[in-house]
Order: C-alpha cells, then sequence, then structure tokens
C-alpha cells in the first residue's frame, strides 16, 4: 500500500492508484511497458516506477527532450521533425513506434507538447500535448490534448494522467 509520507507524495493518491491499477492488470496479461517522453521529462516513467515492484512491467523509459535525442535514440526520421515539428502527431506517432523498436517491451506510450510557460505559438499553444501509444504487432494510435495555460506543473501531471488512462486502455 502507498505511504503518503514517502517519496510517492510527489504525485497526486489518484494517479498513483490508477500508476498500482495499471501494473496489476499488465502483470496478468504478461505486457510490459516501455516509455517515450519529451515534454514529461520522464514523470511518468517516475510515476510507473514509484510503485514498489514495477520492474517486472516496466521495461524502459526514455527521455528524448530534444530532436537530437528524438533522431538518435527513438529513431525519429529528421525529416518528420523538419516537417511536422516536435510537437505533432507525426513526432509522437514516431516517438511510440522507434520506442518498441528499441526495446522488448509489449506497449509504449510516448508524450511531445508544449509545457510552458513559453515556446508556445499560434499553431502550437500553450497546453497541447501530442500522445502515441503503440502495442507490438500492432497500429500506433495518436491522440491530440489541449490543456490549456493551466501552468507547466499542471499540464505535466494533466499529461501523466492522459497516459496513464492510455495505457490502461491499452492493456485491457
Amino acid at each position: 500500500m502507498i505511504n503518503p509520507h514517502s517519496q510517492q507524495a510527489i504525485f497526486p493518491g489518484t494517479l498513483l492508484s490508477r500508476a498500482e491499477n495499471l501494473l496489476t492488470i499488465c502483470r496478468a496479461a504478461g505486457l510490459t511497458i516501455a516509455t517515450a517522453e519529451s515534454c514529461t521529462g520522464g514523470l511518468l516513467a517516475s510515476l510507473i516506477t514509484a510503485i514498489a515492484g514495477s520492474s517486472d512491467v516496466f521495461e524502459r523509459g526514455f527521455v528524448t527532450y530534444s530532436n537530437a535525442a528524438k533522431v538518435e535514440s527513438l529513431g525519429v526520421p529528421s525529416g518528420t521533425l523538419e516537417r511536422f515539428g516536435a510537437v505533432s502527431a507525426e513526432a509522437a506517432e514516431a516517438m511510440a513506434a522507434g520506442a518498441l523498436a528499441h526495446s522488448p517491451a509489449s506497449i509504449a506510450l510516448s508524450i511531445t507538447g508544449v509545457a510552458g510557460p513559453g515556446g508556445g505559438s499560434p499553431a502550437k499553444p500553450i497546453g497541447l500535448v501530442h500522445f502515441g501509444l503503440a502495442r507490438r504487432n500492432g497500429r500506433v494510435i495518436t491522440i491530440e490534448k489541449r490543456f490549456g495555460g493551466l501552468g507547466r506543473h499542471e499540464i505535466r501531471m494533466a499529461a501523466i494522467a492522459t497516459a496513464i488512462e492510455m495505457l490502461l486502455e491499452a492493456a485491457r
């Protein structure tokens, strides 16, 4: 059980509970997870691994903050980044596919977005986040969320909450 006074307290209890549920479902189904994160900087991996015993489900995480890291670590085509940008459905799709290609995981989830407070534009405003979900031998799905100007921390927390729900759906 989660001790609210432990290091896990950096995440809200609701997120920790959802992560625990994810691990239980993945264990029962024999699934493993990889993450590919940009704007969340590893928070999704940190949330999942905050749960003791997560190593039998969490395979690895990639924090690919720069475009070069996305290309080098995940094999995202540089042309994709040049044409669509790092904050795009196309980049999220390539990141999720790359996380699967560079790991033995069953499921990969990617996150790329604009957390702010700077970096937004009319076409890609602060709070815009793209997610990619890839399953081994399946297609990659992408989802776009617009969280608005909640603030950097809140956008990143909303992004990992969305990611956990996507992973739960994929594991079922």
